[in-house]
């Protein structure tokens, strides 16, 4: 245990070092989200029956969430870039934990993504959109955020060292960004055809939206639909658990033997 702590925050620090030493990847992944927020929130806003403010409202917990759900896309660029450009074989020859090497880019990334949705929230805050299920809520609902970000890590980093190059990678990843569609992030589900919306409620972020909804104090828990969507926190924590059972051991498996 003791080696993986020490090798896992050596693993860490180079992961936050080379995030330091590529600006405009990181501009680029804080400033879409807030791009995403404003044109959802006036233009989607204007079209929908909600009101704008309570459209915008409705809006910020599901960019929050579907922000946090990119996780699979960077995870899965991270460990693919490292796994087709030697860095991860070198890490094998050392005497090192097998597990160093996934669990200090996972927490690199939940660190750097506690950081970068700051500027989100603020944006959010100019928009209209308040905290209004005091404040213990609100920790509960970051803290879901963060732990929903975690479990998305791990299903990028397994796909990323599973994938034949870093361009497969990047257009797999890219394909993610459907999955903050099909669920209540950005419109409510209530409308849509009842296949479709089965879909979309048993969409994870969908369960997380929802949750962080009901903590921020913004809207309620609907009477109706998918068992995670009516039982948003403990459906977005089973969820999360499932995620890093399934994906977390796999991953590390599949880099302590090298496969690809």
């Amino acid at each position: 245990m003791s080696a993986l702590v020490i090798d896992g925050t050596a693993v860490l620090v180079r992961n936050l070092q080379r995030i330091r030493h590529a600006p405009a990847i990181t501009v680029l992944t804080q400033t879409m989200p807030i791009v995403f927020l404003l044109f959802f929130g006036y233009v989607f806003g204007s079209a929908l029956a909600m009101p704008g403010e309570e459209y915008r409202a409705f809006l910020v917990p599901g960019m929050l969430v579907a922000t946090v759900a990119n996780g699979i896309m960077t995870g899965m660029f991270g460990a693919a870039q490292d796994a087709h450009r030697g860095v991860m074989d070198r890490f094998r020859t050392l005497p090192m934990s097998r597990s160093a090497v996934p669990v200090g880019q996972a927490v690199a990334d939940l660190l750097t993504t506690a950081v970068g949705l700051v500027p989100l929230l603020l944006v959010g805050l100019a928009m209209g959109w308040r905290i209004e299920g005091g404040w213990p809520s609100a920790v509960g609902a970051f803290g879901l955020l963060l732990l929903f970000r975690f479990a998305a890590t791990w299903v990028g980093i397994l796909l990323g060292l599973a994938s034949r190059s870093e361009e497969a990678a990047g257009q797999l990843g890219s394909a993610t960004f459907m999955l903050p569609l099909l669920s209540n992030a950005y419109i409510p589900t209530d409308g849509l055809p009842g296949w479709l919306r089965t879909i979309a409620e048993w969409n994870p972020i969908s369960a997380v939206t929802t949750a962080l909804r009901d903590l921020f104090g913004n809207a309620p828990v609907p009477d109706d639909g998918a068992w995670p969507v009516t039982h948003p926190v403990a459906g977005s924590l089973l969820w999360c658990a499932v995620l890093i059972a399934v994906f977390l051991p796999l991953a590390v498996r599949r880099y302590a033997r090298g496969e690809r």
